[in-house]
């Protein structure tokens, strides 16, 4: 069975992916890479490809997602299957960099708490209730995941983001051959459905599939719908 890897979001790790770890681990190996130690996507990638398999089946979500694209572009022949979930695909808007700035100083100076709790919010649906048992517990878990991280990792994660480059054609002439799956939550506030539309068109190939219920985070979101995707991408 090709192995699988993992590839969490900015401020997450292997937690992000439990439900997910829970329901195949016991199908196919998994690996769940860091994703802190760099500044530069290129890097993070590279790290990756010299601690991975010769071959693997790869997926990330967001920040995860941006990096699997850059695995790609450096070693299209080394990825079996492709899952890309909650991402984009282009390069840092130019206000998204502005606005980066002063979130990085504002780390830097005061550390993660008002930054974290700002944005966590924005991994539910707009209209969503924050206080029910489930969204209490993933928010928890955002928060210890965050914590877990700290502020080094949040600033090289952040330049990584904000120096990275447009992988749009990565996808479109290096994915071809390669199973892909593109996945988001139909609320997802921060990587919103149509990057995913976008993707699709790059990829006409790839399965699509926009999850209900779900955010920014439906790894953690919506479990069950997820894996039953992932499950398809993975094993058929």
């Amino acid at each position: 069975m090709i192995p699988l890897v993992l590839i969490p979001g900015m401020m997450c790790d292997a937690r992000l992916y439990q439900p997910q770890i829970s329901a195949f681990s016991h199908r196919v190996p998994i690996h769940t890479v860091p994703v802190s130690t760099h500044s530069n996507m290129q890097d993070l990638a590279k790290d990756i490809l010299d601690n991975a398999p010769p071959v693997f089946a790869l997926a990330g979500l967001s920040m995860g997602g941006i990096i699997a694209m850059e695995v790609l572009r450096q070693a299209p022949n080394r990825i079996a299957k492709l899952a890309l979930l909650d991402t984009n695909p282009r390069a840092e808007a130019e206000e998204v960099k502005s606005n980066r700035h002063v979130l990085m100083a504002n780390v830097q100076q005061n550390g993660l708490a008002e930054v974290i709790a700002n944005t966590i919010p924005k991994y539910f649906s707009p209209t969503e209730s924050l206080s029910t048992q489930r969204n209490l517990e993933i928010i928890e878990l955002c928060n210890a995941m965050s914590q877990s991280s700290g502020v080094a990792a949040y600033i090289n994660q952040s330049m990584a983001l904000r120096d990275r480059q447009d992988q749009q054609e990565t996808l479109k002439k290096l994915a071809a051959n390669v199973p892909t799956l593109i996945l988001c939550g139909e609320d997802d506030q921060l990587c919103p459905v149509e990057r995913h539309t976008l993707m699709k068109s790059l990829m006409p190939h790839a399965d699509l599939h926009i999850i209900k219920d779900a955010g920014h985070l439906p790894t953690l979101q919506a479990p069950e719908q997820t894996n039953l995707a992932l499950e398809s991408w993975l094993f058929t």
